[in-house]
């Protein structure tokens, strides 16, 4: 990995030592009451050859692991010091390598898969203010080697000795856990972004050539000047909004100025609007339809259902099974009857990676009932699966492997999946673990949305980065089509120290990083025409109109910039 500094910050480079096991097991321990560490090495036939994306491309996992036996609790395992004053307030850190549990996984513990947890220890054992840091989850598996993409972030300088270390622990007490080339690295942000914005050229800009005579007329409007301005861009930005928002006219200025789509935060699920049984009250949705109808916003429907045992109301826990059926069945009817062709998206079970509420009371089948029944009273909208962590990388629960195989098997029933619903609550966002899961979902051949994003940080700089993060990976992958916002607005947000938008209306600078974003990615063009008749600009997918001037008249044209690989040559008739 190539390494670059700044203010005493040396990126990408590990800060462990001997992670590949060249001197043994130096700087390593066992953890705990862990009895025994030995060095091993995998038969490269074994040995994962596919890594995250944005590493050398002669990268290679060692084939040297460190096996840890003898554990007697889930707090056992290994360990290894960080050099003193390493790791740096404010900068995000990386923990990358392989995990797997030894053969006697499965007589321990019956499954054959456990969590691993690697945590970041600072402060010497006997400092009361000795603090851990999660530094990544995964759910390892006998006899397989499972990726670990960890991310932690130091929130000031730690007022202890300096002493810092990492921890691997979890999984059942008797099972041995195994751990390849394992590394803590800062990550290079402002080098991921110059990358990233060559390959948004690629995929969001076409050349374009507007002709406005043929050769033999070209006299007539040669030298003519011309302007080129886009008016919406095809890649989507949206906010959720409530009944209070609304009424802020700073909400609503920013709001309908900087986004193009919206989502209801509470008013269509079901507990708001059946809060009582047979009591329906769709009265908060079509104002907040009315609202978006004035502005021109589409709006996404979230959601029909909610996987999530806790997020069910009461009277509906309440049912037995032929009730709940029949319930189920008159909140299709009545919701999607009733709102035909307004919500061009669905969320229609919200959560399935981390509820199974429908699913446990009525079968496995129900999840793509409630796709199939969906496309059949309103066949104009995309139906989507919603989850979150699914782009973190830290969630052993969702995974995007256990995403797309839960897409398959709703597939599978039938279920017309239309589109997959990141929902980015993200906390020290990682570009290369976004684009890694972005590009597994992308196998699906689905649309994706980001639908809830929200980067939850008290520093506002890094807020702002954090952002930066999350838009420049969405907007620079070609499976990506919007991304939506969970707010944007001090005291009217469900995480805290989100916000883009202070109480009083003022733009902070996490909200200026996200307008200058917006305008990065505005193409405007100016110039004069050609002495064959022809402009020529590369501009970002979207509407546009174009004005010319010649000498015997102004015009007005609009047009359209679509996705494609060769120049886009458009005929305009003066």
């Amino acid at each position: 990995m190539a390494c670059s500094c700044a203010h005493g910050v040396v990126f990408d480079a590990n800060l462990l030592q001997n992670s590949a096991l060249e001197d043994g097991l130096a700087g390593w321990a066992p953890l705990g009451a862990c009895t025994k560490l030995s060095a091993h090495v995998e038969e490269p036939a074994n040995v994962p050859t596919e890594t995250i994306n944005d590493v050398a491309d002669d990268y290679k996992p060692s084939g040297r692991y460190i096996l840890a036996a003898g554990r007697a609790c889930e707090e056992d395992g290994l360990c290894q010091a960080i050099p003193g004053g390493a790791l740096k307030p404010r900068v995000t850190y990386r923990v990358a390598g392989w995990i797997s549990l030894g053969d006697c996984a499965a007589k321990v513990d019956g499954a054959g898969d456990a969590v691993v947890r690697i945590n970041i220890r600072l402060g010497s054992d006997g400092e009361e203010e000795c603090m851990v840091v999660e530094g990544g989850a995964v759910c390892a598996e006998a006899g397989k080697w499972t990726e670990i993409k960890g991310v932690f972030r130091l929130k000031a300088s730690p007022v202890l000795s300096g002493a810092a270390a990492v921890h691997v622990q979890g999984a059942p007490a008797g099972v041995d856990v195994k751990v390849m080339d394992l590394q803590v690295f800062a990550v290079d942000r402002k080098a991921r972004f110059k990358k990233l914005k060559k390959k948004t050229d690629k995929v969001r800009r076409r050349d374009v050539v507007l002709k406005f005579a043929d050769a033999g007329a070209s006299s007539a409007v040669s030298g003519a000047s011309i302007r080129v301005m886009q008016m919406d861009q095809s890649f989507a930005f949206g906010a959720c909004i409530n009944p209070a928002v609304i009424q802020d006219p700073n909400f609503v200025d920013f709001f309908t100025k900087h986004f193009d789509w919206a989502v209801f935060e509470n008013e269509l699920k079901w507990y708001h609007t059946e809060a009582v049984q047979g009591q329906l009250n769709y009265a908060d949705t079509d104002a907040l339809l009315d609202f978006c109808d004035r502005y021109g916003k589409p709006v996404r429907g979230h959601c029909i259902f909610w996987a999530v045992d806790n997020m069910v109301q009461k009277w509906v826990k309440a049912l037995d099974n032929d009730q709940l059926t029949a319930a189920v069945q008159g909140r299709l009817t009545s919701l999607l009857t009733r709102y035909a062709g307004r919500f061009p998206h669905y969320d229609v079970n919200n959560e399935m990676l981390h509820g199974s509420f429908f699913q446990d009371k009525l079968g496995e089948d129900v999840n793509a009932f409630m796709f199939k029944e969906t496309a059949r009273i309103d066949p104009g909208a995309a139906l989507f699966v919603n989850d979150y962590n699914v782009e973190g990388g830290n969630d052993p629960n969702a995974t995007p492997e256990k995403y797309i195989a839960q897409i398959n098997a709703l597939q599978e029933k039938g279920a017309p999946v239309g589109g997959i619903g990141l929902q980015g609550h993200v906390t020290n966002p990682v570009g290369e673990i976004i684009c890694d899961a972005l590009d597994k979902l992308a196998t699906t051949d689905l649309p994706i949305w980001l639908t809830e994003l929200d980067a939850c940080e008290t520093d506002l700089d890094l807020r702002a980065d954090d952002y930066e993060v999350v838009l420049r990976e969405a907007y620079a992958h070609p499976a990506v089509e919007g991304v939506v916002f969970w707010g944007f607005m001090q005291g009217h947000m469900w995480r805290q120290d989100a916000c883009l938008v202070n109480s009083d209306g003022t733009v902070n600078c996490a909200g200026e990083r996200f307008i200058n974003l917006r305008r990065e990615w505005t193409s405007h063009a100016r110039g004069k025409i050609d002495s064959d008749g022809n402009f020529k600009f590369r501009g970002y997918h979207g509407s546009y109109v174009v004005q010319l001037a010649t000498a015997t008249g102004k015009m007005h044209k609009t047009f359209s910039v679509e996705k494609g690989d060769t120049p886009l040559v458009l005929d305009m008739d003066v």
